[in-house]
């Protein structure tokens, strides 16, 4: 009959090894457990906070006030040469985005306005919340294989990861439009057909 203590010896022996890959938990476990136990009391007078409370005011005044007397000189022309805190006034005024920021998704299209699309389905096959549907078919052009009779982007499943836009050899769809507003009244408006995505 197996020792349950001996089991669970066994178990536990593979984080007290320096070669094996639980040596930096363990070691990490071995910190943690020393602060716990060095940690130093706190007096009566910092376990009422106060000392506490009253740094953080005078911290968020300090940049409170500073910025506040920056905007103000500002508006008489004065000490434009030092940056003070802004506030952007969305939607009115948008925040500028980063250039590899991924925001709505876009079909591209062709110089004859047909999407670039040629129905690979290797989009649909990465996307890890299965928010992508495509139905392929024949291209009149003898070029080209196939193209999507049916491009359908669910945004309400989307997870905004960027693979479809990696994996696709055409680059047929992008994250580019700089929009990032998705609210919709419902959950089938959140549903992108083709003709929607390419008009983007």
């Amino acid at each position: 009959m197996d020792n349950p203590i001996e089991k669970r010896r066994l178990e536990l022996e593979k984080y007290f090894d320096a070669k094996s890959p639980f040596a930096l938990l363990r070691v990490a476990q071995m910190k943690r457990a020393w602060k716990h136990k060095n940690r130093r009391e706190l007096t009566w007078w910092e376990n009422t906070y106060i000392p506490t409370v009253v740094t953080g005011i005078h911290l968020t005044s300090k940049h409170f006030f500073h910025n506040l007397n920056l905007h103000i000189l500002h508006l008489f022309g004065l000490c434009k040469d030092q940056k003070a805190a802004v506030t952007y006034q969305y939607p009115e005024q948008p925040r500028p985005l980063s250039a590899r920021t991924r925001t709505r998704h876009r079909l591209t299209k062709r110089e004859d306005g047909s999407p670039r699309c040629v129905a690979c389905m290797m989009c649909e096959t990465v996307c890890p919340a299965r928010c992508i549907e495509i139905t392929a078919g024949e291209h009149p052009d003898p070029n080209i294989e196939k193209f999507p009779q049916k491009f359908v982007l669910d945004l309400g499943k989307c997870v905004y990861c960027g693979f479809c836009v990696e994996v696709c050899p055409e680059d047929a769809i992008r994250m580019d439009t700089g929009k990032l507003n998705t609210a919709e009244y419902s959950r089938e408006s959140m549903i992108y057909d083709k003709k929607r995505l390419m008009d983007e």
